[in-house]
């Protein structure tokens, strides 16, 4: 370190552009301790040998106009203070404690190394790249290593990376029994945060221990140790991952060495002296190789120091081409103001600093190779963030045994669409559960929930998604939809042209038999019952599902009023007249038929009314039933009003299959037993089978079936009551004349008087 600052001082001054006729001079001190250091720092900070307090220092000075160290984070926190409260730029090259950076604390503090929160992503970046999430963090009791910790606990949030063991490491400690409790958490990776000394004594002792095939994370402070790789053994605990500062080359620089240490009593002469009470025993022992070949982790740092402070120094002097205008007056804090402007390449690298005085990162990755006799470091990714954040890491270069990523993760990731059953107090210890059905894990939003699906969408059990839900309901385009819109419709054309048939023929004795004004009122209620298929087909909507019912509801039980009272008062005439002759012709005298059809319609109205009210049936987005479909349709939402609508039409239609019954000997012209039986079973066995297939199963195609159970209603006494006589009216004329009708009676009249 000592050999490159001097190396980068010859090199600025015999520049003939950076600071020409200008000569940078430098004074060394050996950092001993923390409390032994303040001699040195105050002769720095003095003017011949005295400090006067700030408010007498007019034309004041002191000795240096910037400094530059010292290495590690714990010593320069311990002299900072001193140094910035002048605003004296403190150049640092080893100091990478994120404290540092707060400028209203270290106001003067420039760096030229990353600090650790930087190094401490650079580490969460390669742990999360690998995939591991169960790492041990040990470190010193120290300023560097305390802050790299906080950092990094506070960092791994949200990551998924779980501290499994950590601790602060005194040099005396017991490393033994730490690697024990390591290796007994199956943690398979270890981030040693430490300077150099405490990192020797972690690995020797790994290596002591026979501790096998971890991977260690060392940071820059030992990433690049020279002795390290070389002892034996070193090979059988693991592999050893470095993060160090880009390395560049120093162009001239051993040729600088070889030139300055050529011969050993040079060499020694330069460092026999005690420095702070110690002897630099093994100074005189090294050799321009050794020097040459030692851990170049800091070089560049240091480089950018020295050519840090001489542009800085070239600004405030105003140097030109020319050289540097003499005796121009500054203070130190006037660098200070430079060194934040400044933006120069060196060695093909960019010196610049951000608000915090803290320079771009350029991070390399270094792979121990400890298994050749010539331990090397092999550069296997990068992390840049100038000009713009890259980074990269090879996995092929690394030699993993069986050609697989080490495992150090508390529990097994979870298969897709399973999600993770917190266990124990680590995040990254679970159980795996499958999501249900209808649910999904997302693990880039939480790996921890089965979230629910949306009601429009559905999913298996264990899926990673939701997939949208087929929307489903009796479309008009289906051809079912078509041949049931098809039928109605030619039963719409059929009961009109019947209707005016019997308006046709209205005087005529097949007209008057069958009921008269009474027909047409039928035939009207069963037109506009029949009107009410059309709302079946089409997205279910509140009108759609209030009228498809209701409309036939009411008109069709108009019908059956109409059909109950018409076959009662056959009954009258040729059965009750004679026996009840006081009730027959009050029965006729006050249209007795058209009270009771008034009567029964209009408290089926008002039951009717209640139901679409009071309960109404309701578009429903059916999604329980399918786990892949939306069956839109329309839900019975109260069954007691709807039964009282129904019982009211059934009774009527009980009642007429009575009175049919009962007039079954009737004079031919007359008996509609037939018939009316027919069409009245045909009604019934219809909604029996709707309502059976309604509450066993669940389809689209129910609203089908519905339809056509109130189609082949209406069809049953259509072609049951007013088709036959239709076609006498047609094809059988002779039949529709007042004496025909009049042979019939009197056959009767003779049957029953013989019998």
């Amino acid at each position: 370190m000592l050999q490159v600052m001097r190396f980068a001082v010859e090199e600025i001054n015999n520049s003939s552009t950076l600071l020409p006729n200008v000569s940078l001079g430098y004074e060394l001190f050996d950092h001993c301790s923390n409390t032994r250091n303040f001699g040195s720092l105050l002769s720095f900070i003095s003017k011949n040998g005295s400090i006067k307090p700030k408010v007498k220092r007019i034309n004041y000075q002191s000795d240096v106009i910037a400094l530059t160290g010292p290495y590690g984070s714990t010593r320069t926190i311990s002299i900072a203070p001193l140094i910035t409260m002048d605003l004296i730029p403190l150049v640092n090259y080893g100091a990478s404690s994120s404290v540092l950076s707060n400028k209203l604390q270290y106001p003067s503090f420039v760096r030229t190394v990353p600090s650790n929160k930087d190094m401490i992503n650079m580490i969460i970046h390669m742990i999360r790249w690998f995939g591991w999430n169960w790492v041990a963090f040990l470190g010193s009791k120290d300023a560097y290593s305390t802050d790299g910790l906080n950092l990094f606990n506070t960092y791994i949030n949200n990551t998924g990376i779980c501290v499994a063991y950590q601790e602060r490491l005194n040099l005396d400690a017991n490393y033994s029994q730490t690697l024990k409790k390591i290796d007994m958490l199956n943690i398979n990776v270890i981030v040693v945060f430490a300077v150099p000394q405490y990192a020797v004594n972690i690995i020797n002792t790994a290596i002591a221990d026979n501790i096998r095939d971890k991977v260690w994370i060392a940071s820059e402070t030992w990433s690049m140790n020279q002795q390290l790789p070389r002892e034996p053994g070193v090979e059988k605990i693991g592999t050893v991952i470095g993060i160090t500062d880009r390395l560049l080359t120093l162009p001239g620089f051993n040729e600088f060495i070889l030139k300055d240490m050529g011969t050993a009593n040079v060499n020694a002469s330069k460092f026999q002296t005690n420095t702070c009470n110690q002897n630099c025993d093994y100074c005189p022992s090294l050799t321009a190789e050794d020097i040459i070949n030692e851990n170049p982790s800091f070089s560049f740092a240091i480089y950018a120091a020295m050519y840090t402070i001489a542009h800085a120094l070239h600004k405030v002097l105003q140097c030109d081409t020319k050289g540097c205008p003499k005796n121009t007056p500054f203070e130190p804090y006037m660098l200070l103001g430079e060194m934040k402007k400044l933006d120069f390449p060196l060695n093909g690298r960019q010196v610049k600093y951000d608000k915090n005085y803290d320079p771009p990162i350029s991070y390399a990755v270094v792979l121990w190779h400890t298994d050749e006799n010539s331990p090397q470091f092999e550069m296997v990714g990068t992390y840049d963030t100038y000009p713009k954040t890259v980074f990269t890491i090879d996995n092929s270069r690394f030699p993993w045994r069986n050609d697989s990523i080490p495992f150090s993760n508390c529990s097994v990731e979870c298969k897709p669409g399973f999600a993770r059953q917190p266990e124990g107090f680590h995040s990254c210890c679970f159980t795996c559960k499958k999501c249900p059905r209808n649910s999904y894990v997302d693990y880039s939003q939480d790996p921890y929930t089965c979230f629910p699906c949306a009601v429009s969408d559905w999913s298996d059990e264990g899926s990673t998604a939701c997939k949208t839900r087929a929307v489903v309901y009796l479309e008009f385009t289906e051809i079912t939809s078509i041949a049931v819109m098809i039928s109605v419709s030619f039963l719409i054309i059929l009961l009109i042209g019947i209707f005016g048939l019997f308006a046709y023929n209205f005087n005529t004795p097949v007209v008057r038999s069958a009921g008269g004004g009474m027909c047409l009122l039928m035939l009207l209620c069963l037109t506009i019952s029949s009107i009410s298929v059309f709302f079946f087909f089409g997205k279910p909507s509140s009108v759609h599902c209030l009228v498809r019912n209701a409309i036939f509801a009411f008109f069709f039980t108009v019908c059956l009023s109409c059909l109950t009272v018409r076959s009662f008062q056959i009954i009258c005439v040729f059965k009750m007249a004679a026996q009840f002759p006081r009730l027959h012709s009050l029965w006729v005298k006050h249209n007795g038929q058209w009270l009771f059809i008034a009567f029964s319609s209009f408290i089926h109205l008002i039951s009717c009314v209640i139901w679409t009210t009071v309960s109404p049936d309701i578009p429903i987005a059916d999604s329980w039933t399918f786990k892949d479909q939306t069956l839109l349709m329309c839900e019975m939402v109260n069954t007691i009003t709807f039964t009282v609508v129904l019982f009211i039409s059934w009774f009527l239609g009980f009642l007429c299959l009575v009175f049919s019954y009962m007039g079954r000997d009737l004079p031919k012209n007359y008996n509609e037993a037939k018939s009316i039986t027919f069409s009245l079973i045909l009604y019934y066995l219809s909604w029996i089978v709707y309502f059976t297939a309604y509450l066993s199963i669940k389809s689209k195609y129910i609203m089908l079936l519905n339809a056509m159970a109130q189609i082949s209603s209406i069809y049953g006494i259509l072609f049951s009551y007013f088709i036959p006589k239709s076609y006498i009216m047609i094809f059988q004329p002779q039949k529709n004349t007042a004496a025909y009708f009049q042979t019939s009676i009197q056959n009767y009249t003779q049957t029953i008087s013989r019998s």
